[in-house]
Order: C-alpha cells, then structure tokens, then sequence
C-alpha cells in the first residue's frame, strides 16, 4: 500500500504539489480553511480532515504549506494544532516563514517528539504545477534520505543543511534576489519607456545580453507586456519575504544596502496596490508617477 501523508495549506502553491503526491501515488489526508481549495483534491481521492489537529491524528508525516509565520505557528503549536495529533512523527514545512519561526516551531515539535523538514521552495505556481521547484530542505541526512523521493515530486531537491532554518536562510536570500530583479527590472524598463524606447525591444535586448533576470526572462513577457498581471504571487507574501530577510541580515551583523532599498521599494508596493494584488503590478507603482506604461506592441 502506498505511504500516507497528511497536507495543510492546499492553496496557489500547496494545491499543486498536493496533486504531484496524488501523481505520484501516495495517499493524502487534507485540510484548508479554504472548502474550495480542497475541492479538486478530493475529486481525486484526497480525504478531508476538519482540522489540522485531524490531519496530525491521521498521518505519521505532514506537509504544510502557508502563508506567514503567524500561521505557522497557528498550525503548528495552536490548540487545535498539528501538535495535538495523536500519529504526527513527520513535520515538513514547505512555506517560508523564516529562520526564526523555523527554529521555533521545529523545538516545540520536538519536545513531542516530532522531527522537522525545514524545506521552503522556489519556483512560483507554475514550478508547483509542473514539479520544477526548487526545494531547500533542512534536516539531519537520515530524515532527508527517506524522504527525498517525495520532495522529488515537487522538483530539485537541494540538501541545503541540517538545522531547521537553513532552508529558511537559503529561501530568504533567493527572494531577496529575485525581489531585487523585479524592483530594479520595474525602474529600468519604465526609464526607457519614458525616453521613447519601445518595452518589448528593451526586455528582448537585456535578455540577450548581461541584464537579464527572472523578470525580463519570465514576468515581464507573461505578466506585464501583456498587462495581464496574473502572475499568481502576491505583493503582500513578497514584502514579507523581503522583510525577513532584511531582519535576518540584521540580526546576523551582515550589511544590506541593496536589500534595505528593495525592502522599501515592496513596502510602497504593498501599500500603495494592496497586498493581495499580483506582485507583477510594482511596475505600475513607478509608471503612474511618470505617466507610462509598459506594454507590448
């Protein structure tokens, strides 16, 4: 019979690499505040648990994937919580929440004798839905040799250390680029549309040459030449990203003068379009205070 797990989160990202486990033949228990999330998983044999507490008395091993480290803990420690499961053995955290929570949350499970994947991944919605992430799982070489296989469904499975909130530390330093990628993509591209340049041109260009990034590779074409802004990621969990890591920098004595004018940038982003709007929409942050926009043809 296949292996049991047990799922919390099932939205943009957690949704998608719930449904590669289901591809891949393992059994699933799930929960999600949200009832629709859950719908397509249990179209295709997923069992629903009432709350996360339920899920933890169902599975020996449980995947989370959530959107803030309040809710982490929430899930993780919370009355009703992951904690007071009667089989949990197995907690992987798939969200990004930060080294700090991490260490937090992996202590308290371990006083019940529960072990910790710290293991956040990378890759946007579209990564989810095809098992290209990249995944950053902290935990001790045994705990990863068993359960590489199933990381293996989300994408790239990268050792990245063994204490939980490495892989926080490593995810926080891939936002924080890819945050940086975008902020300054946004400011460059509107300075040529400004100066006459065509945007399209401008993005073909830098992506033939050194500029090129995340977001003139992939965003921009998709997202934001289109004005289609439905990349899938919001504002809100960007900032907050670039936040942590911004504290984790300070916290470790490590300069960030790039880093604190991209955490600045994602702050006016954040309250200036909301933060569940689609983070591609910072373009239009800057636009609107030079009157253009950018588009393609």
């Amino acid at each position: 019979m296949s292996e049991h797990f047990g799922f919390v989160g099932v939205g943009n990202m957690g949704g998608p690499m719930a449904s590669r486990l289901l591809d891949a033949g393992y059994r699933l228990t799930i929960f999600d505040v949200n009832e629709a999330a859950m719908k397509p998983l249990l179209a295709r044999g997923a069992t629903r648990a009432a709350s996360a507490r339920e899920v933890a008395s169902a599975a020996e091993v449980v995947f989370v994937s959530l959107p803030t480290p309040d809710i982490i803990r929430a899930v993780a420690l919370g009355p009703d919580g992951l904690a007071s499961g009667n089989r949990i053995k197995t907690y992987i955290d798939l969200s990004t929440t930060g080294p700090r929570m991490a260490a937090e949350v992996a202590e308290a499970l371990a006083q019940r004798d529960v072990a910790t994947i710290d293991s956040p991944v990378s890759g946007g919605v579209g990564g989810a839905k095809a098992g290209t992430l990249a995944v950053m799982a902290a935990c001790t070489p045994e705990l990863f040799a068993r359960f590489e296989p199933a990381l293996k469904t989300f994408g790239r499975v990268f050792h990245v250390g063994t204490k939980p909130g490495l892989g926080q530390t490593m995810k926080l330093a891939n936002n924080m680029a890819s945050a940086a990628a975008m902020a300054i993509s946004s400011e460059v591209i509107v300075m040529g549309v400004k100066a006459g340049l065509d945007a399209k041109t401008m993005v073909d260009v830098i992506n033939a040459g050194s500029g090129r990034n995340t977001a003139t590779q992939d965003k921009f074409p998709r997202a934001i030449l289109t004005r289609s802004f439905d990349y899938g990621f919001a504002t809100g969990l960007m900032y907050k990203d670039v936040k942590l890591c911004a504290e984790e920098a300070t916290g470790l004595g490590v300069p960030m003068i790039v880093g604190e004018a991209v955490n600045r940038v994602w702050r006016q982003a954040n309250e200036e379009n909301g933060p569940t709007s689609d983070f591609t929409r910072i373009v239009q942050c800057i636009e609107k205070r030079v009157g253009v926009e950018v588009k393609g043809r």
